[in-house]
């Protein structure tokens, strides 16, 4: 392939809701410019972009692939992104680094929630955005109405360039209010297309929407304005400056009529895109920072430049090791360059450079500003890292992953795969930085978490499969406090201890009260006249520490509780600080449980987005996990519900909320507080912690 710079490059992202299109959108567009022989189909499992076992198994996308073809000598980067929540990970890298996000809309389902969300996106990154309604041949298809549904909730700037003359299952022919033609596709892989003159009966549709689609333009610049209101009109050529523009500066949203199975209305996009989509060069907005400074700089995507690569994708293959997909954000990657890692100072020299289409690689010579490739075997990048020369130190912006709605525990099936596994689930999160994993000493479980429960499922599925380790997902313990609700007023114990030689002495007297939440510990020593010698204090502070950490009641931590050491005893011979370190444990254990000790449990707050028919159903639903009702708010057909629930009724909650809404609802938690737990359910939690202890012993 040839090479291409930043003015003739167009990168586009297809985002949308899962079953949209996006990968038989790809497919066909590789075949239509010739990138591959035959079309490959889904439930067949041999697409260009599902290429991954358990893509094919599943028959979804599970990550982004990247794919080019090139038409009317441009170079057409796509990224194809998963439509499965559980994946939002893959669509937010994908979308921070191309220039144009595509949202492939299915025609008889219209905005549909996954749709709803990777919108919101669009406007995090500033992106500009195009729409394709798709499946048009579908017998329900409903295109003018979801073109309303798409300007009402997506975008207000959405205006059709191209309709379909024929909706339905006998759909051929689109027409192009830009060209005023109709252009009728032959049979799928005949790539025929024939261009003739908008059906009379069509004539005033097409002329009302290229009216519309003018006057948006002409909102672009005062300039445009003033001749548009001067001549009623748009000359071809200032259209066709306007178009452009409109587009980058997010004014207008174009919107296709298509059908990705049959290949109608392909070209036509095609053709829009290079002409009108912005390049990399188009789009100078990109912010980078110094490193070391946070004033924000504008990187220019010129091969002159300064090299800057950001890792925005890391796959992992079994022969081949690490492949970094990387854009070029200044200056251009070619074999055997050395740059510094930013994020940790470390050098990388470049070897083979990659184009991808799918895990198919075309080895480069070089890679231009603006354009993406691969490359193999970095020692320490990984996504998310910025590459650059030693004479420009910057940064760029990194991706904001979403935050966890789900978390499992794991559980090895052997003994002595901890590290097998450690090490897998590392390379995973690499591959997905969405996908986390931490080692939780409090509750001593190692946590995955993620966006769903297909991905973490998926996650052992591959630990099984790369490393050869089984684990088992469990439901995490829950990080419960101890806590006190009373004053006890004197707390006494006397560790004494005799065994011949030398004995244990440690005598204390302690108050104890409950602090205000949050003020977790205090300690004070209101020892007079030395009655406990002051070298044993620390170690008197040091056992109730210690104590408080490993709970009392059900093995949970204890916090905001006062403890005033105020009297005791002590022995010239026998009194150590291991004494008293044992007496003041044991004190506090015995003043803890006078104190009217409860159980508080983390509370998170809950935002459940939801269509307004299962509002009702979600609502109850939320109230049956013992939940509180904050607020509701509208967005279009959508509610969002808030309320605060316990986090011991959230286990699994993304799988649930999918069944309850017929996968319409979409969710997010974030910690909020702890609050005590009702005594019915306490007591349930005590007993199964005693239960366990005594199993144990």
């Amino acid at each position: 392939m040839k090479e291409y710079t930043a003015e003739s490059i167009r990168n586009i992202a297809f985002i949308g809701h899962g079953g949209s299109g996006k990968t038989t959108l790809s497919e066909i567009l590789l075949y239509q410019t010739n990138q591959i022989n035959r079309i490959g189909n889904i439930n067949e499992g041999n697409t260009v972009s599902d290429y991954s076992p358990n893509e094919i198994e599943k028959q979804i996308s599970i990550s982004t692939s990247l794919l080019h073809l090139e038409w009317n000598h441009t170079k057409i980067n796509v990224l194809d992104t998963p439509g499965y929540t559980d994946f939002i990970g893959e669509v937010k890298a994908a979308m921070r680094v191309c220039d144009t996000a595509v949202m492939v809309l299915k025609s008889a389902e219209g905005v549909e929630v996954g749709s709803e969300t990777t919108g919101t996106f669009i406007n995090e990154y500033g992106l500009p955005s195009a729409i394709i309604i798709n499946k048009i041949d579908n017998e329900h298809s409903h295109y003018k109405e979801t073109e309303q549904q798409a300007k009402n909730r997506l975008s207000s700037g959405a205006i059709i360039v191209t309709f379909p003359a024929n909706e339905g299952i006998n759909f051929d022919t689109v027409v192009d209010v830009i060209k005023m033609k109709a252009y009728t596709y032959g049979a799928p892989g005949t790539r025929s297309v024939i261009e003739k003159d908008v059906p009379d009966s069509l004539k005033s549709q097409a002329e009302a929407y290229r009216t519309e689609l003018i006057e948006k333009v002409a909102e672009t610049t005062e300039d445009l304005m003033n001749k548009y209101f001067e001549n009623g009109s748009l000359t071809e050529d200032e259209l066709k400056l306007g178009l452009k523009q409109s587009i980058i500066k997010r004014n207008f949203t174009p919107v296709f009529a298509l059908s990705a199975s049959k290949g109608v209305g392909l070209n036509n996009f095609l053709e829009f895109v290079s002409l009108y989509f912005p390049s990399p060069a188009d789009r100078v907005v990109e912010e980078g920072m110094l490193k070391g400074s946070d004033k924000p700089l504008v990187i220019k995507p010129d091969d002159k430049g300064e090299p800057v690569l950001f890792i925005f994708k890391t796959i992992s293959e079994q022969h081949v090791g690490e492949l970094s997909l990387f854009k070029v954000y200044s200056g251009t990657a070619v074999p055997g360059l050395d740059l510094i890692n930013q994020s940790n100072s470390k050098f990388e020299r470049l070897s083979q450079l990659s184009i991808l289409n799918g895990n198919k690689r075309t080895e480069m010579p070089k890679i231009h500003s603006g354009d993406f490739g691969a490359v193999v075997k970095l020692k320490d990048t990984h996504t998310n890292n910025t590459l650059s020369s030693k004479n420009f130190s910057v940064v760029i912006k990194p991706i904001a992953f979403p935050d966890r709605v789900i978390t499992a525990a794991i559980i090895p099936k052997a003994k002595g795969d901890e590290d097998k596994i450690a090490s897998g689930l590392h390379t995973l999160h690499e591959e997905d930085p969405s996908f986390n994993v931490k080692y939780d000493p409090e509750i001593s479980q190692t946590i995955i978490s993620g966006q769903g429960e297909l991905q973490l499922s998926l996650a052992v599925k591959r630990l099984k499969e790369r490393y050869g380790v089984e684990v088992d997902l469990v439901e995490p313990r829950i990080p419960y406090r101890e806590t006190m609700k009373s004053v006890v007023t004197d707390a006494e114990y006397k560790h004494k201890k005799q065994s011949g030689g030398r004995g244990q002495f440690g005598h204390v007297h302690f108050k104890m009260e409950p602090l205000p939440r949050g003020k977790e510990f205090e300690f004070v020593n209101a020892i007079v006249g030395g009655v406990v010698p002051g070298r044993f204090i620390p170690a008197v502070e040091k056992g109730v520490i210690e104590t408080m950490q490993k709970g009392v009641l059900t093995g949970n931590q204890v916090v905001d509780v006062k403890v005033t050491l105020f009297d005791g005893t002590y022995h010239t011979v026998d009194s150590d600080e291991m004494s008293f370190k044992i007496a003041a444990s044991q004190c506090f254990r015995k003043g803890f449980m006078e104190g009217k000790p409860c159980l508080l449990e983390p509370i998170y707050i809950l935002e459940v987005k939801v269509p307004e028919d299962y509002m009702g159903d979600v609502m109850g639903d939320i109230s049956s996990k013992r939940g509180k009702i904050l607020g509701m708010d509208s967005d279009g057909k959508f509610q969002i519900i808030k309320a605060y629930v316990p986090l011991a009724e959230l286990y699994k909650y993304s799988s649930h909320l999918r069944s309850l809404t017929s996968g319409r609802g979409a969710h997010k938690i974030k910690f909020a507080y702890y609050e005590e737990v009702p005594k019915e359910v306490e007591q349930k939690i005590v007993d199964e912690y005693k239960k366990q202890k005594e199993e144990g012993n």
